[in-house]
């Protein structure tokens, strides 16, 4: 069997949210593997347990070629986890981060993940909006670049107890952007999310999806919290 030609970003890296039920038999050892096949074709796995009904387990998947994380799916189902909600992305630079460091830049698109010491977990997407009364695509670039640096330097607020991870996905989900939060504490997630709404950039323009928060943990660790 011939192996496709690789489907990479321009730049950065393809990024695959897959939020999980076990159905039926979970064949534990079939997802460990999955995960070990994933990381020695290079790819970057976060596992998650997540809170709630919206789903058991997160697996967050970075990689170069679009096709090893399909392929990464597919064996995650084959394992017994039935994909309840889905999101795909890439990572990014925002058109407002002219001034930015080099470092920093290469930081967002070529993120390391998990963090180390920042366990709690909290994926969600957003769009900008397009009211009638309020259009952030109506509004002069030099107008959303403000916004954007005020919205920027209440995240920069959080440095050490937060890091964000902003991917692009409009033309590639229902939604703009995923936003993914590792945080020190779980109550960090949260006062992030709240202080950054007074923002004008989201008070007026911003769209919110669905919330999943969890802990992140080694894949052992997760599957113990889903099998328990």
């Amino acid at each position: 069997m011939t192996s496709p030609s690789p489907l990479v970003p321009s730049r950065g890296l393809n990024v695959l949210h897959l939020f999980c039920h076990p159905e039926g038999v979970l064949d534990a050892g079939a997802v460990r593997k999955a995960v070990d096949d994933a990381v020695e074709a290079g790819l970057q796995v976060v596992t998650a347990a997540i809170m709630g009904a919206k789903a058991d387990t997160c697996f967050m998947v970075l990689g170069e070629d679009l096709w090893d994380l399909r392929k990464f799916q597919s064996k995650v189902q084959a394992g017994g986890f039935k994909v309840a909600d889905s999101y795909v992305s890439v990572t990014e630079v925002s058109e407002y981060a002219g001034a930015t460091p080099e470092k920093i830049l290469q930081d967002r698109l070529f993120p390391v993940l998990p963090p180390e010491g920042l366990r709690a977990f909290c994926f969600y997407p957003m769009s900008k909006r397009r009211g009638e009364k309020n259009n952030w695509y109506a509004l002069p670039y030099e107008q959303r670049e403000q916004l954007m640096r005020q919205h920027g330097a209440s995240g920069r607020a959080f440095k050490g107890r937060i890091l964000q991870v902003v991917t692009g996905s409009t033309g590639l989900d229902d939604w703009e952007w995923g936003v993914t939060l590792f945080g020190r504490h779980v109550d960090d997630l949260k006062e992030c999310v709240y202080t950054m709404r007074y923002d004008e950039a989201s008070t007026l323009y911003g769209e919110f999806g669905a919330f999943y928060t969890g802990l992140v943990g080694t894949v052992d660790e997760v599957l113990d919290a889903t099998t328990a």
